[in-house]
């Protein structure tokens, strides 16, 4: 086994054997569930349209996050920003970095089934991006489209992306646990 199939082999597992069944079942009132004021999370705005909760400079401390709102984020900021910036349909200019607001999907799901459809469509997209490459492919650094990661490779973006799927996953988990246990 090379070290891009152990990498990518690990996010497959976490996804299939831990975070995709611990998923099953989520509601609404869990997916959009408040376990602190003030919280994050996923909101219509004025248009109607889904949008993340977020500011800048993020406050110190942050504040705590709804499911919705770790679920966009790893759909987002893991999986659909990435798909699009290095396996992209052509949409967005490819002068885009990684970073540029372009690669976000016009559509966030405001519902736990449409969180779980969005989520599953976008590490579906990576997933099968980052399997095909090759060895060489992933040892490649990033270059522009990484901006200030540009030296790194796509292995290295990979091991981070992994890293947050597992740590934000593992949040959701502990959140739908509480939610469960009645501290709501």
């Amino acid at each position: 086994m090379d070290c891009g199939d152990l990498v990518i082999g690990q996010l497959e597992f976490y996804w299939d054997m831990h975070l995709w069944p611990r998923l099953q079942g989520l509601t609404d009132d869990e997916y959009l569930w408040e376990p602190a004021t003030p919280a994050w999370s996923v909101r219509p705005d004025a248009d109607g349209r889904i949008v993340v909760d977020h500011q800048d400079p993020v406050p110190d401390p942050p504040p705590v996050t709804t499911i919705a709102w770790r679920l966009v984020h790893i759909g987002v900021g893991c999986f659909a920003t990435r798909t699009s910036a290095f396996f992209g349909d052509g949409s967005v200019p490819d002068d885009a970095d990684m970073f540029d607001p372009r690669h976000i999907p016009a559509d966030l799901p405001g519902t736990a089934a449409d969180g779980l459809a969005f989520l599953d469509f976008w590490y579906r997209r990576w997933n099968e991006s980052i399997r095909a490459l090759s060895e060489s492919e992933l040892s490649r650094p990033l270059g522009p489209k990484g901006s200030f990661f540009a030296e790194d490779t796509m292995l290295g973006l990979i091991t981070h992306l992994n890293r947050e799927t597992i740590h934000h996953g593992a949040e959701i988990s502990l959140l739908r646990d509480l939610y469960r246990a009645g501290l709501r």
